[in-house]
């Protein structure tokens, strides 16, 4: 098996307050998430006034109604087959969040970052499925050999071929929560966009994971947010990235995290020099936008499932062979 036997393709649809779910999205996703229910439309449309909003108070500059800019968001679904044919059933990969800012001053529509959310069938299926069972009557966590391997190598592969390189010109920034079980330090730099950098003395599960993918972390607080993110990157990620295209991932994804996570990100406090996050923190505020975190958790183990019975069962001994036979 060649390391060309899998091939991928790209799709695209527009994330707007007239979106539906294709029946193949991940459910679980942040997006897919609030376009379902009776709240759907609503839901969008207050999300995507939360991130427009946010985009212009930190664009602040040569705007002086705060209403300069719009951002334009794309969902991209990324399908894999396998075979020199393309014989096997495609099967949904990866689905991230691509940006598109829009000076409504000039006209001009700036291409912005590529990722900022990350979802992952593979990787609902190793952390909902592959690992709980590897800790299952064990008195202590630990990790499975090789946990991750196959996923971040199936990732490198992604932004190395040519459907991902015809249609981005920069590799991909994923923003993510920090995990609740480090504490984060603040440092003493600032960056004028990112805001204040954190660090932790030892990488979450989730970090490692990452790192597999060929990404490196760093955790930042931007100007006006109450706790750092994760920005999962390649490459230079102060230098690499425009002020506004990181203005892009910051407002759309720290809208998400204050959905879905309001006791770290819709807090009423800051965090301070020494942060430990908990989503049993109590002192926070709602954003009035409906969703149901109980069932998110929930699909995530069914679509680890669907994951296993109709890939990794499947194709694990191509897999495994293709993951043996190349270095990325």
């Amino acid at each position: 098996m060649t390391r060309n036997d899998l091939t991928f393709s790209i799709k695209s649809i527009r994330f707007d307050e007239h979106y539906r779910p294709a029946d193949n999205t991940r459910i679980t996703t942040n997006f897919a998430n609030l376009a379902r229910g009776e709240s759907r439309q609503d839901n969008l449309r207050k999300a995507l006034t939360m991130i427009d909003n946010r985009f212009n108070a930190l664009a602040d500059w040569d705007n002086p109604e705060g209403d300069r800019y719009a951002l334009e968001l794309d969902i991209i679904s990324i399908e894999m087959t396998i075979g020199k044919d393309g014989s096997s059933e495609a099967f949904p990969m990866i689905e991230v969040l691509s940006t598109t800012i829009i000076d409504k001053q000039t006209g001009a529509r700036l291409e912005g970052i590529v990722g900022n959310n990350f979802s992952s069938y593979v990787r609902d299926y190793d952390f909902s499925v592959l690992l709980p069972e590897h800790n299952k009557g064990q008195s202590g966590f630990s990790l499975p050999d090789h946990f991750g391997d196959l996923h971040g190598k199936i990732f490198k592969h992604v932004l190395k071929s040519d459907a991902y390189q015809a249609k981005f010109n920069k590799p991909p920034v994923i923003c993510l929560s920090v995990s609740s079980s480090r504490t984060y330090h603040r440092t003493g730099n600032k960056h004028p966009i990112l805001g204040i950098e954190y660090r932790q003395d030892e990488f979450s599960s989730t970090d490692e994971y990452f790192k597999k993918m060929g990404l490196q972390v760093r955790y930042f607080m931007p100007r006006g947010s109450v706790a750092p993110f994760a920005f999962y990157f390649t490459g230079d990620l102060l230098s690499d990235y425009s002020n506004l295209e990181l203005i892009g991932t910051i407002s759309t994804m720290e809208t998400f995290q204050k959905i879905y996570r309001p006791e770290i990100y819709n807090a009423n406090s800051q965090a301070g020099h020494c942060y430990q996050p908990s989503l049993k923190h109590q002192d926070y505020s709602s954003t009035q936008i409906v969703y149901d975190r109980e069932e998110r958790s929930r699909l995530a183990v069914e679509q680890g499932k669907f994951a296993e019975e109709h890939f990794m069962k499947p194709y694990r001994a191509v897999l495994e062979q293709w993951s043996a036979a190349y270095a990325f």
